[in-house]
C-alpha cells in the first residue's frame, strides 16, 4: 500500500498511539495489567449515579430520546446546549459570551487538531507558522497533531526545587520568545502531564504577551476550570476575546461520550464550525443530551467542587505518601501535585532512558508513560526529558499501591545496574 505524506505521518507509531494501544491491551487482553499510564478517569459512584439518573430521564422522554439518536446536530453543536453553557459562564464568571462564542466537538483531541491546523502550519503566502508551548513538558496528544513539520516550539521551564523531594516547573519568561512565525500560544491548566497549575499571574502575563503579539492564547482546560475543576490550589478561570478555552466532559467521568467544548471569539468559532463540518459532519448528541440539565441548573459546578476535586485530591495525597514510603534512597523528585490525575516523577541521573524504564515496567505488569513523549517542540538534547515518567493515580487504591511498589523496585534496579 502506498501512503500519502498525511498517511505516513498519521498511520505511524507515536506516543499517543502507544498510549491508547496500551489502554486497549489493559482493558481487553490483559485485565491483570496495572494501568497507571493513560488519562482514564477514576470511578466515582456518586457522579455515576447523577449521570445514570440523567440518562434515565432522557430515555423516558420521547422527544429527548429522539434528539439523542434520531437527528443530526449542527457542526457547531446543539443550540440549546450552547445557550445553556453561555448562560452559565455569564452568570458565574461574568464572561461576555453567547451561543456564538461556543462550539462543540467530538472530544477535545479533534478540537485541537482543527484549531492548531487552522492557525499554524503552511500559510497562504508561503510562510510557516508554529504553535508555541510556553511551559514544556506538555500534553502527549499535541506532539503529532500538526499537518506540517516543525509545528511546535517550546520554552524550557525554570525548575524550583522544593522540600520533601518535591519540585515545580515555572514559565521562564526571560527565555520565552514570540516571533512573527508564532501563530498562537497554548498551555494546559492543570498541566498534563505534571499536575502543575499556572498561577493567575503567569496566565495574565501570557495573555498580555499574546495580545501584544496579536495571537490567541489557547488554554486546554480538560482537567481544569471551570469544570471538572481538578485543582488543589487557588486559581481563577480565565477567558477573554483573545483566549481560546477548550473544555471536556471526559474527566467528569464521561470519556466515552467524546464531548469537547470550545469557547472563543465569534470569528474563531465560525471558522472552527466550518472546518468541523468537513472533518466530522456533525457533533455527537450523547454528551450534550446527558449534560444539558447539569449546565441549566449549575450542577456541573457543584459536581466538580464537591465530588470530582475532593476525590482526586485525596488520591493524590495518598499516592505521594506511598511513593515516599517505597522509594527509600532512590534519587527521585515528585512534581508538586496541584491538579489533574497524574504524578510526574523525576529520577535525577537515571542511568536508562524513560522509554527503557517504560519497557521494563511493562514486562513487570505496570503501564506508565515515558516522559520523553511530553516535550513537543523542544531540543532533545536536554537529558531531563529522559529522566521522567507520568503515573496516573486514578485507579483504586490497592491497584495504585501495588503499581507504586513495582515502580520503586524497577527504578532502584536501574540505578544499581
Amino acid at each position: 500500500m502506498k501512503l500519502s505524506a498525511f498517511g505516513e505521518k498519521f498511520s505511524g507509531s507515536t506516543g499517543i498511539v502507544e498510549l491508547m494501544d496500551d489502554l486497549g491491551t489493559a482493558l481487553n487482553e490483559n485485565p491483570d495489567m496495572i494501568f497507571m499510564g493513560g488519562g482514564n478517569p477514576g470511578r466515582i459512584p456518586e457522579a455515576e449515579a447523577i449521570f445514570k439518573k440523567r440518562l434515565e430521564a432522557v430515555l423516558q422522554d420521547p422527544q429527548q430520546l429522539h434528539s439523542l439518536m434520531g437527528i443530526y446536530q449542527s457542526p457547531q453543536g446543539d443550540k440549546l446546549f450552547l445557550n445553556q453553557i453561555a448562560s452559565l459562564l455569564r452568570k458565574e464568571f461574568g464572561w461576555d459570551v453567547s451561543d456564538r462564542n461556543i462550539a462543540i466537538s467530538n472530544g477535545s483531541q479533534p478540537a485541537f487538531f482543527i484549531l492548531y491546523n487552522m492557525l499554524a502550519g503552511s500559510m497562504p503566502d508561503g510562510t510557516h507558522r508554529s504553535i508555541h508551548l510556553p511551559l514544556a513538558p506538555e500534553y502527549i496528544g499535541y506532539t503529532d497533531i500538526g499537518l506540517s513539520e516543525q509545528f511546535f516550539t517550546a520554552t524550557r521551564p525554570e525548575i524550583e526545587l522544593l522540600d520533601e523531594r518535591m519540585f515545580k516547573y515555572h514559565v521562564d519568561f526571560s527565555k520565552l520568545q514570540i516571533t512573527q512565525q508564532t501563530a498562537a500560544m497554548c498551555v494546559s491548566r492543570p498541566t498534563n502531564p505534571t499536575g502543575n497549575v499556572l498561577t493567575d499571574n503567569e496566565v495574565e502575563h501570557l495573555d498580555e504577551i499574546a495580545q501584544a503579539a496579536d495571537i490567541p492564547l489557547i488554554i486546554d482546560g480538560a482537567y481544569g476550570l471551570p469544570f471538572p475543576g481538578i485543582l488543589f490550589n487557588e486559581a481563577k478561570p480565565h477567558w477573554n476575546q483573545n483566549t481560546v478555552l477548550v473544555l471536556s466532559l471526559s474527566k467528569l467521568g464521561l470519556p466515552g461520550v467524546r464531548t469537547g467544548i470550545v469557547v472563543a471569539r465569534e470569528e474563531i468559532i465560525q471558522a472552527f464550525s466550518n472546518a468541523n463540518t468537513v472533518v466530522s459532519l456533525a457533533c455527537g448528541n450523547f454528551g450534550p443530551t446527558i449534560a444539558r440539565e447539569l449546565f441549566r441548573t449549575g450542577e456541573i459546578l457543584s459536581l466538580s467542587r464537591n465530588l470530582i476535586k475532593p476525590f482526586y485530591q485525596e488520591r493524590a495525597t495518598q499516592a505521594v505518601k506511598w511513593f515516599r514510603e517505597s522509594f527509600g534512597d532512590v534519587p527521585y523528585r515528585i512534581h508538586k501535585p496541584e491538579g489533574a490525575i497524574f504524578l510526574w516523577l523525576w529520577f535525577d541521573g537515571l542511568p536508562i532512558s524513560s522509554q527503557e524504564l517504560y519497557e521494563r515496567l511493562k514486562r513487570r505488569g505496570v503501564l506508565v508513560v515515558p516522559g520523553h513523549n511530553f516535550f513537543p517542540g523542544m531540543d532533545t538534547g536536554w537529558r531531563h526529558q529522559q529522566e521522567c515518567i507520568r503515573v496516573s493515580y486514578a485507579q483504586d487504591g490497592d491497584t495504585v499501591r501495588k503499581g507504586i511498589a513495582l515502580i520503586a523496585e524497577e527504578v532502584a534496579r536501574a540505578y544499581k545496574q
